[in-house]
């Protein structure tokens, strides 16, 4: 018998969804420790994915409601890409990962699960961070709980 120890799901399993737009909501309730928003800019801000594929998987999102690129300004669009570099500069300060995967899910059929506002993921790898329990066991273990990883990037993103 399979065991998955993961009491975090059952909050979002048992939750209301929200009916608003999650990204447009989070930066307005100035509960950026709560809401896991670790750093802002003019444009964009940092949230890390309260689900994550691995240890500090975040997503750089931009304040303007939009689901594609010809929604954002020049200055957003490069904004973005520009906290995605000092996103990726934070996490190997933070964590020394030896890799990322950096995406982005453009409509539901590419993957989007919150297809109506754009965001880009980071997600950091290591050697071996796809280990047995992943390839043979189909489970993924995340190693440290999600607060504890925020408190260690905060002060690295915002010295």
């Amino acid at each position: 018998m399979k065991v998955l120890w993961a009491p975090w799901r059952m909050e979002y399993i048992l939750s209301e969804k929200e009916k608003e737009c999650l990204f447009c909501m989070k930066p307005h309730e100035n509960k950026d420790r709560d809401n896991l928003i670790l750093y802002r800019s003019e444009d964009v801000y940092v949230i890390m994915n309260k689900y994550p594929y691995n240890n500090g998987h975040l997503m750089v999102v931009p304040y303007a409601h939009t689901s594609s690129f010809e929604g954002l300004s020049k200055k957003a669009l490069s904004e973005l890409m520009a906290v995605t570099a000092y996103s990726t500069d934070c996490l190997k300060r933070a964590f020394n990962p030896e890799g990322f995967n950096i995406g982005i899910n453009i409509g539901e059929v590419a993957g989007a699960g919150i297809e109506e506002h754009i965001h880009i993921h980071i997600v950091p790898r290591w050697a071996g961070d796809a280990s047995f329990m992943t390839v043979l066991g189909e489970v993924k273990v995340i190693p440290e709980h999600i607060l504890d990883t925020y408190d260690k990037l905060y002060p690295v993103f915002n010295p």
